[in-house]
């Protein structure tokens, strides 16, 4: 574990997501189904005896701070590891599909470290992470259930992601959520508990899930707390309908 080593760090998608309930400390529980994708961002770690140092590149690291407060610093400082990190972003950042949380939970495995119960604290997305798969995810994340390869269950594994020039904060959804005493959205025909909270922290999301409804002819489900909404199955020729948004075909297990 002295050499540098380039791995990758795959997305998740949030198939489905219903919050249960808030513990006393503040956490959110919940009952999700995850699934890995093939989208993923590529981490170069090299080992240090000093401080470690952080840097992002690639299509989406605008804006992403190098300081302790990452996920990826606080990763490495739950680890009691140093190291140089060199991360190429194609996750983006605030999009709902665990860019951060991805990036730690692979920092957290090339550290040989396996507590999902201290990792589900700095992130309710990290433990999946850290097991990827399908996965069925329960309490603060910490909770993982794995599921039949899509592939096995003879269901559908291909997904097109919709990713408008937005970022929303997870946290800030969350307290929405709250705000709006829970979720009042119609459970059997939105499988997602934070999409009316997400839209009420970021407005322009409606506009998006009207304007993908209208170029593909589907329904757009919101990948966890935003920006990104999903497809199932592949659009072809969305990406010319919706010029402004980064579109990608991608599949999960």
């Amino acid at each position: 574990m002295n050499a540098r080593v380039t791995i990758v760090a795959p997305a998740k998608l949030t198939l489905s997501l219903r919050v249960v309930g808030v513990r006393d400390d503040g956490y959110h529980l919940i009952d999700a189904e995850m699934t890995t994708l093939d989208l993923h961002d590529e981490i170069d770690i090299t080992p240090t005896d000093t401080d470690s140092e952080l840097s992002f590149s690639g299509p989406f690291s605008g804006g992403i701070p190098t300081d302790s407060t990452t996920l990826v610093a606080r990763a490495l400082t739950l680890a009691g590891r140093t190291a140089r990190v060199r991360v190429v972003k194609n996750i983006p950042h605030g999009g709902g599909l665990g860019g951060g949380s991805a990036d730690a939970a692979a920092v957290l495995r090339w550290a040989g470290f396996t507590d999902l119960v201290a990792a589900s604290r700095l992130g309710a997305d990290i433990p999946f992470c850290m097991v990827r798969g399908r996965a069925r995810v329960r309490g603060i994340g910490e909770s993982i259930e794995p599921l039949p390869d899509a592939r096995d269950a003879h269901t559908p594994d291909a997904y097109t992601l919709v990713i408008p020039p937005l970022t929303v904060s997870t946290p800030a959804v969350y307290r929405a959520w709250d705000e709006l005493g829970g979720p009042r959205c119609e459970r059997n025909t939105n499988p997602n508990d934070l999409e009316e909270a997400a839209l009420n922290v970021e407005p322009a999301l409606a506009v998006w899930r009207d304007r993908i409804r209208e170029a593909s002819g589907a329904e757009p489900v919101l990948a966890g707390s935003g920006a990104t909404w999903f497809l199932k199955g592949r659009h072809e020729g969305l990406a010319l309908r919706l010029p402004k948004a980064t579109v990608v075909e991608t599949t999960g297990c």
